[in-house]
C-alpha cells in the first residue's frame, strides 16, 4: 500500500514520502513511534514492531482492535512474535473475536490458537489464564476429554475397570477423546496442574458435571459484555444502521455529542484510492470522529453477522461503509470538501450511512419492477447485483468492464446505474 493509500499524515520530519527504514525507526521518541505506526499497512507495523527493541512494548500500546487486525493481516503464522507481545488483556480480546460463530464456539479455532499460545514459555501461559474465563476453558475441554474419578468419591465399576489415558493426581483419570489433540491437551493441562491447582480440580469436576449448553450461554454471555465495552452493539442494535431515509427529506442536525468511548482508534481506517470521504478525514478528522467510524463499522460488522476472523469478509463490509457515508457526503455537498468537512463535524455517521444506503436502495427498488426475460448475460449480472439484500455494482458498467461485483463508492456509480435502468425500461 502506497502513502497515498492511507489516511493519516505523521509529522515525522525524518520520513521521506511517508516511508521510514526499522533503523530510522529504533530513533525516535515512543510516541511517534505509536503515531506512525497507526498510519501504516499492517505488514509495515509488523515489520518495525518486531524489529524493535521496544517491540513488546509498542504492541502492548495498541488497542486489542489495531493489534488483532494486524494479526489478521499478515496471517498468524507470521505474526507468532508479534502474538507473544500480546498483554493477557489483549489476546483475550482476540480470543473474543476469533474463537465464536455466531452464538456457538468453534472447537477448531479454539485448538489453534491454543496452540499459538502455548508456542511461548510457560510463564507466558501463567500469565494468561486468569484472563480467560473458566467456562470457556471447560468448553475447550469438554470435547477433548473425558474425566473420571474425584474427590471424595468412590470409582464406579466403568472408572475402575475402564481404560484411562492419563491422571496427574491419581484422583481424576483423563481419557482423550481426540488421539491427534492430546498431546497439545495433555501438556495444556499439565502446565495448569501444576501452576494452579485450584483451577485444575475446577476443571475436573466441571467437565464431569456441567452442561455445556448452559455453559456456552454463559461463556457468550461474558464475551458479548466485553465486546460491548468495546463498541460491538448487540445485533438488533446493530441492524438499526440499515433504516431507510427518504433521502429528498433527509435534513441535516445542528450538531452532535458523542458519548464518551476509548481514546484511541481500534479499526483501521484506511480508505483505497481517492474519494471525498478520504479527503475530508485527511482534513478534518479527529480522534472523536474517527472512534465515531470505527463504531460504525463495528456496527455494519455485528449487522452482516460476518465472522470476526474472516479478513476478506470484513475488508468488504468495510468498504460498503465507505462507499455509503461516500455517497452521502457527494449527495449533500456537491462536492464540496469544505461543505462535506461541515457536515462530518455536524451529522451523525450513522445517519449518513443510511442516507447513503437508502439513495442505492431506491435502485433497487427501481430495479425490481423490470422485467428479467431476454437480457443479454452482462445485463442480467447487473440486475442481479442491484437486486441482491445488499445491493452490488456490476463492474461490467466500470470502463474496464470486467465481469465482477464490488461495493457502490460514489454518486458517479448511482447515475451509472440509474441510466442502465432507464435503458431497460425502468424510467
Amino acid at each position: 500500500m502506497t502513502k497515498n493509500d492511507t489516511i493519516h499524515t505523521p509529522h515525522l520530519t525524518i520520513l521521506r514520502g511517508g516511508k521510514i527504514t526499522p533503523q530510522e525507526f529504533v530513533k525516535l521518541p515512543f510516541s511517534e513511534k505509536l503515531q506512525h505506526l497507526r498510519a501504516l499497512p499492517a505488514v509495515d507495523k509488523l515489520t518495525l514492531i518486531t524489529a524493535d527493541p521496544e517491540g513488546r512494548r509498542l504492541a502492548r500500546a495498541m488497542q486489542p482492535q489495531e493489534l488483532y487486525w494486524t494479526i489478521k493481516e499478515t496471517g498468524e503464522n507470521d505474526a507468532l512474535l508479534l502474538i507473544s507481545y500480546a498483554s493477557p488483556q489483549q489476546l483475550g480480546f482476540i480470543l473474543d473475536m476469533e474463537l465464536w460463530e455466531k452464538w456457538d464456539l468453534s472447537q477448531e479455532k479454539a485448538l489453534e490458537w491454543l496452540g499459538y499460545l502455548m508456542e511461548g514459555d510457560e510463564a507466558r501461559l501463567r500469565e494468561i489464564l486468569p484472563e480467560l474465563d473458566v467456562e470457556l476453558l471447560l468448553l475447550i475441554l469438554m470435547d477433548e476429554v473425558i474425566v473420571g474419578g474425584g474427590i471424595g468419591e468412590l470409582a464406579s465399576d466403568d472408572e475402575r475397570t475402564g481404560e484411562w489415558d492419563h491422571s496427574f493426581d491419581n484422583m481424576f483419570v483423563l481419557r482423550f477423546k481426540n488421539p491427534r489433540n492430546s498431546e497439545l491437551i495433555g501438556r495444556f493441562l499439565d502446565i495448569i496442574f501444576r501452576n494452579d491447582h485450584h483451577l485444575y480440580l475446577i476443571l475436573m469436576e466441571g467437565i464431569r458435571n456441567e452442561i455445556k449448553s448452559e455453559l456456552t450461554e454463559t461463556a457468550y454471555k461474558f464475551r458479548s459484555d466485553r465486546l460491548a465495552d468495546l463498541g460491538f452493539p448487540e445485533l438488533m442494535d446493530a441492524l438499526s444502521i440499515y433504516a431507510l431515509v427518504e433521502p429528498g427529506r433527509f435534513f441535516l442536525s445542528s450538531g452532535k455529542e458523542l458519548a464518551p468511548s476509548m481514546d484511541e482508534i481500534g479499526l483501521p481506517a484506511i480508505i483505497a484510492g481517492d474519494s471525498l470521504l478520504k479527503r475530508v478525514l485527511a482534513k478534518h478528522g479527529t480522534g472523536d470522529l474517527y472512534l465515531e467510524l470505527d463504531y460504525l463499522l463495528n456496527n455494519a460488522l455485528v449487522a452482516e453477522g460476518v465472522a470476526f476472523s474472516d479478513i476478506e469478509a470484513m475488508q468488504l463490509v468495510f468498504q460498503r461503509v465507505y462507499g455509503y457515508l461516500n455517497i452521502a457526503l457527494e449527495f449533500l455537498s456537491d462536492g464540496d470538501e469544505a461543505k462535506a468537512g461541515t457536515i462530518v463535524a455536524n451529522e451523525y455517521l450513522k445517519r449518513l450511512f443510511s442516507l447513503g444506503y437508502s439513495i442505492v436502495y431506491k435502485l433497487r427498488n427501481k430495479a425490481e419492477g423490470l422485467a428479467t426475460s431476454k437480457l443479454s448475460y452482462a445485463a442480467g449480472k447487473a440486475l442481479n447485483g442491484i437486486i441482491a439484500k445488499r445491493p452490488r455494482f456490476y463492474r461490467g458498467l466500470d470502463p474496464d468492464t470486467i465481469d465482477g461485483y464490488r461495493e457502490f463508492r460514489d454518486m458517479a456509480d448511482v447515475k451509472t446505474t440509474e441510466a442502465f435502468l432507464d435503458s431497460l425500461g425502468g424510467a
